[in-house]
């Protein structure tokens, strides 16, 4: 591929026929799907072990509009055009698409893992679904396995309330100034 930017595909048809060229290669699809909001050691580490259980790692990037119904409105920090480019400078990411398909209830619908054929989907242990969308998961897909945590004292949202914690103190001062 040319530009990391060739590694985001958007049309999930398009995306079908080139995991399929993949699959007559001989090639083990591995699938995993975050907000990667504030990429961090942990978001790395995570993506590195996941490519270790197949030859092509395609990534799933949660929309803007997804993480705000499930993480609330003051999320995400890092706009999702800009999470995307980030993890294509990843070389173990080899395609990033967007999934977008959490109903009005704040229930994802496995549209990406229904249109797409993935052999192995990687999921956070005890941490990224509940289990009945494991087992739901599971049923779409050849293998699901939940790896530990990657970064046992960073995460996005510690980062974030590190913030608050260490300058909020400050910032309502410099506020009170003006």
């Amino acid at each position: 591929m040319s530009s990391p930017l060739a590694k985001v595909i958007f049309d999930y048809k398009d995306l079908k026929k080139r995991i399929r060229a993949h699959k007559v290669l001989g090639h083990k699809i591995v699938c995993t799907i975050g907000s990667w909001d504030m990429l961090h050691i942990g978001h790395l580490r995570y993506l590195h072990k996941a490519k270790e259980y197949g030859d092509i790692l395609l990534v799933g990037v949660d929309s803007d509009r997804g993480i705000k119904s499930y993480k609330g409105d003051l999320r995400p920090i890092i706009p999702e055009k800009e999470r995307i480019e980030m993890l294509t400078y990843q070389s173990c990411v080899d395609y990033i698409t967007v999934v977008d398909d959490i109903d009005t209830k704040g229930n994802w619908q496995y549209k990406l893992i229904k249109e797409v054929p993935i052999d192995v989907f990687i999921t956070v242990q005890n941490d990224s679904y509940p289990e009945d969308q494991i087992k739901e998961i599971k049923a779409l897909c050849k293998s699901v396995t939940e790896i530990p945590r990657q970064a046992i004292q960073t995460s996005s949202t510690d980062i974030i309330q590190n913030i608050l914690k260490s300058h909020l103190l400050e910032l309502v001062e410099q506020f009170k100034s003006k």
